[in-house]
């Protein structure tokens, strides 16, 4: 708590509360304050006390501050600052979210019994690939490609605002070249129900690493489930590796034929038979979006959201159970 207040001391942040925690970090809710009455909603993301002096979490913790710092786009969640107080601690300024991660709209969902529309479903994860198309494809200021790969796609990392923007967030376990902390090949990175079969067989990942979880989300949005989730995490990664990828549309009546042929070739356990760009998977589910009818836009989530979520403005007594409630949304990193 010492290092929090100092922060605020320092810095001119009040923190109102804490909103995620993680295995490295913990990220706060905060004001910036200004000259002027100047005020600005902020995520505060705090390096563990208990990590703070060891050399390996600060340079990942580094890594992935200057990793995002560049990383300017719509639907990934944006960084302002990296910061270290007097004594040592570092902590991530970034865009704070207002609005709920997709475990909390899969959940809401399963307590008033409905499935997610189709096309709010491909229109969210579209966005995911948009944002994860400009991710794969950066380069450094010398034209080298940084080879990003977030290894960490999963319904808590997709966040959405009350306006109907989608964005990515947490590349705190990220690979890229020079950038960050690596040990592809004697570890997992990520979670055991979200791993491309890449990740659970300890391979060397590449973008195309990303995109098979986004086919598992994409599922999960439209089923309410992870097919591959089990209560024991090396049987999840088993079924990643070994399970037979259903008909989706013997699970849902009403996925046709062409989200079919998008959702396998997207979790092709081949990574040279699956989609080999996000760019190719965007194409494909913005046709399947738009080709022959007016589809979704980032309005219509948005409604779509506030109505779902019964969201209530600031200021206004929400009538959602506090769990559900706006101010309860564990939003932005684990």
């Amino acid at each position: 708590m010492q290092n929090l207040k100092q922060i605020s001391t320092e810095l001119r942040y009040d923190i109102a509360r804490k909103i995620a925690e993680g295995g490295m970090g913990i990220v706060y809710e905060a004001a910036q304050r200004g000259a002027g009455n100047f005020s600005k909603s902020v995520a505060l993301k705090v390096i563990r006390e208990e990590y703070s002096a060891i050399p390996e979490f600060q340079k990942n913790f580094i890594g992935e501050a200057r990793l995002v710092a560049d990383l300017i786009h719509t639907n990934i969640v944006q960084t302002y600052h990296l910061g270290k107080t007097g004594n040592g601690l570092y902590y991530m300024v970034m865009e704070f979210v207002r609005g709920p991660h997709l475990e909390q709209l899969i959940e809401r969902h399963h307590a008033l019994r409905q499935h997610i529309p189709i096309d709010i479903a491909v229109f969210i994860i579209s966005r995911v690939a948009r944002g994860l198309a400009y991710a794969h494809g950066k380069t450094d200021n010398d034209g080298r490609p940084l080879k990003i790969v977030h290894r960490d796609i999963g319904p808590k990392n997709i966040l959405l605002t009350f306006e109907g923007d989608v964005k990515l967030t947490d590349f705190g376990i990220a690979k890229a070249l020079d950038l960050m902390y690596n040990e592809e090949g004697k570890v997992i990175a990520g979670k055991d129900e979200y791993l491309s079969p890449e990740q659970a067989t300890y391979a060397v990942t590449d973008a195309r690493a990303d995109l098979f979880p986004l086919g598992i989300v994409l599922t999960e949005l439209l089923l309410g489930r992870n097919i591959f989730r089990s209560a024991d995490r090396l049987e999840s990664r088993r079924n990643i590796l070994s399970m037979r990828i259903p008909k989706f549309a013997t699970l849902r009546s009403d996925i046709d034929e062409r989200l079919e042929v998008i959702i396998q070739k997207a979790l092709h356990r081949d990574r040279e038979k699956r989609y080999q760009t996000a760019e190719q998977m965007l194409t494909d589910l913005e046709l399947y979006l738009y080709s022959d009818r007016y589809g979704p836009t980032n309005e219509k989530l948005g409604v779509y959201i506030k109505k779902i979520m019964n969201y209530a403005p600031p200021g206004t007594r929400s009538p959602l159970p506090p769990r559900m409630g706006l101010h309860q949304n564990n939003n932005l990193q684990r």
